[in-house]
């Protein structure tokens, strides 16, 4: 689906690094959460892009030519952490801070508005993540947990039918195809084949030094990334025989002064999103930057002027020609950052010309 119905960029875009946010759209503010946004996730299947927000509530907006409107909108008992579609896009689910599972089915729900999601209890603590994923041609519900579990649900009945105890709190969680990634604090980072998903296949210490904020699979399912809150993101790969491949870089860093190099603003790198189609990715961070890379090719593609405020969130549309982030409060700051005039605003950046594509002549691996 094409945004607004943009045509394709000149091809002298190409040659330059700096990116353009002058196309990009916001969705209305009478349409936005009132706090801060959690997570961020596109349908698979259809047009509909998922917000969940600190402000307990669930919103799902129809992405098309003329922008974003608000479609449906539910609340949860606590506030939103996470949140995830099924693989057919008729379902989207939610993890609240009261360690409750929100599923809402868009078969049973009303044509738009307020809908009403099915709720059960489903962990002790918070639900910081929530990912779909299907095996044995059934679909489950994978739940990270700052209880220290991930649990597995086939929604068929109240218990769980599975557990993976983890070392330490859930902080983020994806899967592709087979392949669970599970990043917790104290910079465990636990890989397992959902083919047998109450077993870790394999546990390293994150390859950064610092925090991990996000962890997101490669879109071939055989890596993925991490990022930290010192300004850098790391590509490990999942075999042994893949470990040359394995980098890290330095990113969402600015320099205070051009004369004194070693003084420089590290930020937080708060989401790590791959396109669906080219396995190229992006980053956006604290310092309310976003920007694409070519990981194969160890490259940049492109870097985008700051936002108001940090971005939070990202998502790739299910076709990859709309790129869409969240800036709200991150909390970097503590409480006190919290201020009243701090931006909550939600942009779809449409996909033009080569923004995404990888280095040309670049071979994968």
């Amino acid at each position: 689906m094409a945004l607004f119905g943009a045509a394709a960029a000149p091809a002298a875009s190409a040659s330059t690094t700096t990116g353009d946010t002058s196309k990009d759209v916001e969705i209305p503010a009478g349409q936005l959460p009132s706090d801060s946004v959690s997570d961020l996730q596109f349908s698979p299947a259809n047009d509909f892009l998922a917000v969940g927000s600190w402000d307990k509530k669930v919103y799902i907006y129809e992405v098309n030519n003329n922008g974003a409107q608000g479609k449906w909108m539910f609340e949860c008992q606590g506030h939103v952490l996470g949140l995830g579609w099924s693989k057919d896009g008729t379902r989207i689910a939610a993890g609240d801070s009261t360690g409750m599972l929100n599923i809402l089915d868009l078969r049973t729900a009303p044509a738009s508005g307020t809908a009403t999601a099915q709720q059960a209890k489903a962990h002790e603590s918070g639900i910081k993540c929530v990912r779909w994923f299907q095996t044995g041609g059934k679909d489950y519900v994978a739940t990270g947990s700052w209880d220290k579990t991930v649990k597995f649900w086939d929604l068929q009945g109240a218990e769980p039918v599975g557990t993976l105890q983890c070392q330490e709190r859930v902080y983020s969680m994806d899967i592709k195809d087979q392949l669970l990634v599970i990043a917790t604090a104290e910079r465990h980072i636990n890989m397992v084949n959902l083919t047998n998903p109450t077993t870790i296949y394999k546990t390293i210490t994150s390859p950064l030094k610092w925090q991990t904020r996000v962890v997101s699979c490669f879109s071939d399912a055989t890596g993925f990334a991490v990022g930290s809150i010192e300004g850098r993101c790391a590509i490990q790969y999942v075999e042994d025989k893949d470990t040359s491949l394995n980098f890290s870089f330095k990113c969402h860093r600015q320099q205070q002064d051009p004369n004194a190099r070693e003084i420089t603003n590290v930020y937080s790198v708060n989401a790590i999103s791959f396109h669906p189609q080219h396995g190229t990715f992006s980053t956006a961070g604290s310092d309310g930057t976003f920007h694409f890379w070519d990981k194969d090719a160890k490259h940049r593609l492109k870097g985008y002027p700051a936002a108001e405020g940090s971005i939070v969130a990202t998502g790739f549309s299910k076709d990859g020609n709309i790129f869409a982030y969240a800036v709200s409060y991150d909390w970097t700051k503590g409480y006190g950052g919290n201020t009243a005039n701090f931006p909550i605003k939600i942009k779809l950046h449409p996909i033009l010309g080569d923004e995404c594509k990888p280095k040309p002549g670049n071979k994968k691996r």
